[in-house]
């Protein structure tokens, strides 16, 4: 991310106006009235738009940790490192709201389904990404090593909760045979917030690890 980009105030003022109208609409606003669901229907736009985000900044890991592995520059690793900081912060955020919603959809808040088994799995693959860094005492060797994981991480993430669960059955919508939310209960008033509200969470996701690398390169000194 560029230092221009990182510092305009324009996409933040947008993310701030994005999550204010999905708090409102997400709790104020009209939804429709499906069976089961009701009401909780209304965690369409923090949930799944919470994991969105984390895919995004888990692919920015995935990125950047390519391009320290090509040019080998401290602040590619500073970057990829701190987004999957934050990738995990909306994970477990989205771990957290998931089992608010199947508790009151699924009668438990965990169930034995291949996304919320593959959703774990992958939270414990990129935790053991900042354990390996924490593990290593060179820069230079633990930057490397935690690229090339990222890689391998973000890889067995996207079979974990993208590919597997769309081969066995599932409770989640869209996956394992199951009609997605856009087949049978997004119309167009859930659209007009689901999508502010998945620009919303990501940029506030960039927002905060914007802000995480700018105080991680003065506690090392580091200037591009």
């Amino acid at each position: 991310m560029k230092t221009t980009i990182a510092h305009a105030w324009w996409w933040k003022i947008l993310a701030l106006i994005c999550l204010f109208y999905t708090y409102y609409m997400g709790f104020l606003g009209e939804v429709p009235r499906m069976p089961i669901l009701n009401e909780t229907i209304r965690n369409l736009y923090f949930h799944v738009t919470m994991w969105m985000a984390m895919l995004v900044l888990m692919l920015c890991n995935a990125i950047y940790s390519i391009k320290y592995l090509g040019n080998s520059k401290p602040y590619a690793d500073i970057v990829a490192e701190e987004c999957a900081r934050m990738a995990m912060v909306f994970g477990v955020a989205g771990l957290i709201t998931g089992m608010v919603w199947a508790n009151y959809t699924w009668g438990a808040p965990w169930v034995n389904d291949p996304q919320l088994n593959g959703t774990a799995a992958s939270m414990l693959i990129y935790a053991a990404y900042f354990i390996l860094r924490n593990a290593i005492a060179d820069d230079t060797k633990r930057a490397r090593l935690s690229s090339v994981y990222s890689i391998f991480a973000f890889v067995m993430m996207v079979v974990f909760i993208l590919i597997i669960p769309k081969l066995n059955d599932s409770l989640h919508p869209g996956k394992g045979g199951n009609p997605g939310f856009n087949k049978y209960d997004l119309d167009s008033n859930m659209r007009m917030v689901f999508y502010p509200a998945v620009i919303g969470w990501t940029l506030l996701g960039v927002w905060m690890m914007s802000f995480r690398v700018r105080i991680t390169k003065l506690e090392k000194h580091y200037h591009e």
